[in-house]
């Protein structure tokens, strides 16, 4: 199974845990009396969203190179990451405003229940997150973590809301507003996610360097290549699930312009065997000095 295709395989798994915990949270959070519940309700229904652009976005970036993309259509996955924060940071102002709302209005605490359909929520999501995530690194997707995050914020946002409906239900009277108390600080911990999730994508876009471990290993495999001397520049640059190589190679300066070909050819099919991420491969040969 490709890289792409476990991608797939796991954010349609997010789509669907997502679907059913927004309905179970809004059910719960609506006859349980619980605005926590129902902010949790919120935050996965805007998940379902930005897990179905995931989805979409890794079925766009398996596409193969083409005439006006050479170099493929990963470069989908950080532009649809912006987009999953963009949700987040929705989600997590609607939750504040509405938080803030309840705080000002009197109501009657959450149902003493809504802690086992928390307590549940709550293993449900640190799982799923696991789950995500080490796929997410697994082929190097932005997308699927940001993903990933989606869960970890919205297991956060659970127990808050689990520590907000305990205190309500112990203090009682005057402490009817503590779990929207909760759902208020969940908000802040979703925003401060949101940027932990849009730096990384946006060092994609950019072409910032990250790949140090990767420079060494190419180095390392370049030199494993009967006729190559050393190496100069490398530079690496991701997209989607791909990585980009740009290398200079050092060759024996007498060698014909046939044998430097041969050797940088030698050299790409090496890389390519021992990297099976990579896209395209651009070796420069170099003259020994």
């Amino acid at each position: 199974m490709t890289n792409e295709q476990k991608g797939i395989r796991t954010a349609y798994f997010s789509v669907i845990g997502n679907t059913l915990l927004a309905i179970i949270k809004g059910l719960a959070g609506f006859f349980g009396n619980s605005f926590a519940l129902i902010a949790d309700a919120i935050e996965s229904t805007t998940d379902i969203f930005s897990s179905t652009l995931v989805l979409l976005g890794l079925k766009y970036a398996k596409r193969p190179p083409d005439k006006n993309h050479p170099y493929g259509h990963g470069k989908i996955e950080p532009l649809i990451t912006f987009l999953v924060v963009g949700f987040l940071i929705s989600s997590a102002l609607l939750i504040a405003y509405q938080s803030i709302e309840n705080i000002r209005t009197p109501h009657k605490s959450p149902e003493a229940w809504t802690l086992i359909i928390l307590g549940l929520i709550i293993l449900w999501k640190e799982i799923s997150y696991r789950i995500v995530v080490k796929k997410g690194r697994e082929i190097q997707s932005t997308s699927l973590r940001a993903d990933a995050w989606h869960h970890r914020s919205d297991a956060i946002t659970s127990v808050t809301a689990f520590i907000g409906i305990t205190i309500a239900l112990v203090f009682g009277d005057g402490y009817e507003t503590a779990d929207d108390w909760a759902a208020l600080a969940a908000s802040g911990f979703i925003l401060y996610n949101s940027y932990k999730i849009f730096r990384p994508a946006l060092g994609e876009v950019m072409d910032e360097n990250h790949h140090d471990g990767m420079i060494d290993e190419v180095r390392r495999i370049a030199l494993t290549v009967n006729g190559i001397v050393d190496t100069e520049k490398c530079f690496i640059r991701k997209a989607g699930t791909k990585y980009h190589i740009d290398l200079h190679a050092v060759v024996d300066g007498n060698i014909s312009v046939t044998k430097g070909h041969e050797l940088s050819h030698q050299l790409k099919d090496a890389l390519i065997e021992k990297l099976p991420n990579l896209g395209q491969v651009l070796i420069h040969i170099e003259p020994e000095k």
